[in-house]
């Protein structure tokens, strides 16, 4: 069973190697060079051949020239006309009567040589395709031993104009021994250079990946309590710097993601705790001290709210926890500002009467945006409930849409209310922070309802600004890309809005 289990893990070990980025590399490497070395190989030893054919036909070229001083047909016999005492002209003889024929024109042989007659006479037709043809004809023989000649064919005239053919042929063969030698020898060095290129190719990539194991090591090194680790750039500016880019933004992004989530956790815990407290409390009193209906009643209606704002708490995490997933999917089509303006001022005047404030409205015509229209009534919902909410009676509360000068579309909710220290206006749209008033300990609200504000301008790509001074008012200035009206706008059904808890 251990030696059955050894040789698993050795088996799954070499699979491993085989399917490294290093080996499939340094293998693709080989592939691509070992086919080269032979595409060479081939290549050079064509040329070789096209280049010893070439000689050999301009060899014969010269023999055939040399043919018309010394050879003669008189009386349909071919005749040597030479000094066969001049060594030389022996020589150049004997040379082109070595693969020599001669026939006439209804192919009868008039004289051949051995060796031209172990390559085979040609036949008659080939013979007279030869003699009607402008150009003479080259081609390779080889005899019975597959030495390969080359051997030129043309007409030659006798004194009489009648033609004769003629064919003269040159051995390759000490010309291809020598190719073939050089073939074999750099096909049997070719191994060596694969092995050499195999040694260079496994350091090279050894070196060229080692940044990847470096990148792997240190991603090993990243847990969730852990995201703040950087992987250094190499400034080699090449495209391991790219991906080692990418990762750290990657992490960064991560990293971004944990902390609101542990921030979500750590919100969920706290806000959750008081209202469970509470209902948990009053639920003992009730059991332990309870004497009458009315006690047992009033200790359930005192659950009951807290349960609500139990419930309400859940409802606007959930809802800001989605829109911050990209849960909530945005229905852009374009929207007249105006119109949501006024709808979410006519809404907000009775609450506003009934805290004896003074609801204004500035608003222009025909401020066109391209937005989900249910996002922009809950964000001018928040911005006029917590204007209402931290305004004084007798206060007052305008709300304004206006074109910008940069072409933009505004929407500006002032108030005469409580105003913002300064040191809290960095921290308003944060979840769960909420203002503490100066003339009061008291803390309304669940500190959400801003958060959703700013998710719901982001979305919309636009921006939001606050000034406001403690104790004079506070005004927010949401500005959004404009668009072109609608072509049909159609009157929309009456939608109630519904604001996140503050």
């Amino acid at each position: 069973m251990n030696a059955v289990l050894r040789s698993w893990r050795t088996s799954l070990e070499r699979f491993r190697f085989v399917r490294s980025l290093r080996f499939r590399v340094v293998a693709g490497f080989l592939v691509f060079f070992t086919l080269m070395l032979s595409a060479v190989g081939f290549i050079f030893r064509e040329m070789l051949i096209s280049i010893l054919y070439g000689q050999t036909a301009q060899a014969l070229e010269e023999e055939w020239g040399g043919t018309k001083g010394y050879l003669r047909i008189e009386h349909q016999r071919p005749l040597w006309y030479f000094d066969r005492f001049d060594p030389e002209e022996s020589l150049i003889v004997s040379r082109m009567q070595r693969v020599y024929v001669i026939t006439d024109a209804n192919g009868i042989v008039l004289e051949v040589s051995s060796i031209y007659r172990n390559l085979g006479v040609d036949r008659l037709v080939h013979i007279q395709q030869v003699l009607r043809s402008p150009e003479p004809v080259l081609e390779v023989r080889k005899d019975d031993t597959g030495t390969p000649y080359l051997v030129r064919q043309g007409a030659v005239l006798d004194d009489k104009h009648r033609l004769y053919f003629l064919a003269i042929g040159r051995s390759m063969a000490d010309g291809m021994r020598t190719v073939n030698k050089f073939a074999w020898r750099y096909f049997a060095l070719m191994p060596l250079l694969v092995v050499l290129a195999a040694v260079l190719g496994w350091h090279l990539a050894g070196r060229g990946l080692r940044p990847l194991h470096d990148f792997a090591a240190t991603a090993h090194q990243i847990t969730g309590s852990n995201l703040n680790v950087q992987i250094p750039l190499r400034n080699a500016g090449d495209e391991l710097d790219e991906l080692v880019e990418a990762f750290n933004r990657m992490i960064e992004r991560l990293n971004l993601s944990f902390e609101q989530i542990r921030q979500f956790s750590t919100d969920v815990s706290h806000e959750l705790r008081t209202p469970l407290t509470a209902i948990r409390g009053q639920l003992e009193v009730a059991l332990f001290t309870a004497k009458t209906t009315e006690q047992y009643q009033d200790a359930m209606v005192n659950a009951l709210q807290d349960v609500e704002q139990l419930s309400n708490i859940i409802r606007a995490l959930l809802l800001l926890s989605q829109a911050e997933s990209g849960q909530l999917a945005l229905q852009l089509h374009p929207v007249n500002l105006t119109d949501v303006a006024r709808d979410m001022a006519d809404q907000y005047q009775i609450p506003a009467e009934a805290s004896a404030i003074e609801l204004n409205t500035q608003i222009q015509n025909d401020c066109w945006i391209r937005a989900d229209k249910t996002q922009m009534e809950r964000l001018l919902s928040n911005l006029l409930s917590n204007a209402i909410k931290y305004t004084p009676q007798g206060g007052q509360v305008t709300l304004r849409t206006l074109r910008l000068p940069d072409g933009k579309v505004g929407i500006e909710v002032e108030d005469t209310g409580i105003g913002i220290a300064a040191e809290n206006l960095p921290h308003i749209f944060d979840r769960f922070y909420r203002v503490r008033a100066s003339h009061s300990t008291a803390i309304q609200g669940l500190g959400l309802g801003l958060s959703f504000v700013s998710w719901i301008v982001n979305a919309h790509g636009g921006s939001i600004d606050v000034r406001s001074h403690e104790g004079r008012g506070t005004c927010f200035c949401v500005s959004l890309p404009p668009a072109e009206p609608a072509p049909m706008p159609a009157s929309p059904p009456a939608v109630v809005s519904e604001s996140l808890p503050g």
